[in-house]
């Protein structure tokens, strides 16, 4: 499994690939980060954002995106512009049919670090040892952004049986909501010749 994480932000947008299953070690196939001036026209930086995803996406091929869940927080304009980010990233890849997962902050910290109140140093620290690397990705969105296709790739199989045990069960429902329905329906057809007959005599 190939997954391109997203930590989305408008000054900066981390990136990160990472590959691999469950259980068994993982590998860094890229880490970066997509970067907007500040003091540039929002459509302007959302463009450079789509098309910096967009490489990414065209020289890595991840068959998954995750992203960050945005989540509420005091600065509302810092919340807008990561959803505003988050957004782009979420198109990108649902034009190119690949399916988008969206896990929250804590989620990925409990994930990678078993705490889901880890700092950004300790989930650095621990996406570093996970991945193998000679030192922590710089800045912290790139690490960020690993942390992300990390979480995907562990919770992923875990997410897939839950979702076919509530797709069984919806089947299950629908196939027990027919079976009444005919057999309300028979049972209605052979009492109207007999309620005709009484009504006939």
């Amino acid at each position: 499994m190939r997954v391109l994480g997203v930590d989305p932000g408008l000054t900066r947008c981390g990136v990160g690939v990472v590959e691999g299953v469950a259980g068994r070690p993982l590998t860094m196939r890229g880490v970066g980060v997509v970067r907007t001036p500040a003091d540039a026209e929002l459509g302007h930086r959302l463009v450079a954002i789509e098309r910096g995803i967009e490489q990414w996406l065209d020289e890595h091929r991840p068959e998954f995106v995750a992203v960050e869940r945005v989540f509420s927080q005091h600065n509302v304009r810092t919340v807008m512009g990561t959803a505003q980010a988050s957004a782009v990233a979420m198109l990108c890849a649902s034009r190119r049919g690949i399916p988008v997962a969206l896990h929250t902050p804590s989620e990925v910290k409990a994930a990678v670090t078993g705490s889901g109140r880890a700092d950004k140093a300790q989930v650095g620290a621990m996406v570093t040892r996970l991945l193998r690397l000679d030192a922590p990705p710089k800045p912290a969105d790139a690490a960020d952004a690993l942390a992300l296709a990390i979480c995907h790739i562990w919770r992923a199989p875990a997410q897939n049986r839950l979702q076919q045990a509530v797709a069984q069960n919806r089947l299950q429902q629908a196939v027990a909501a027919h079976a009444a329905r005919t057999r309300t329906t028979q049972t209605a057809q052979t009492a109207t010749p007999a309620a005709q007959k009484g009504r006939t005599a």
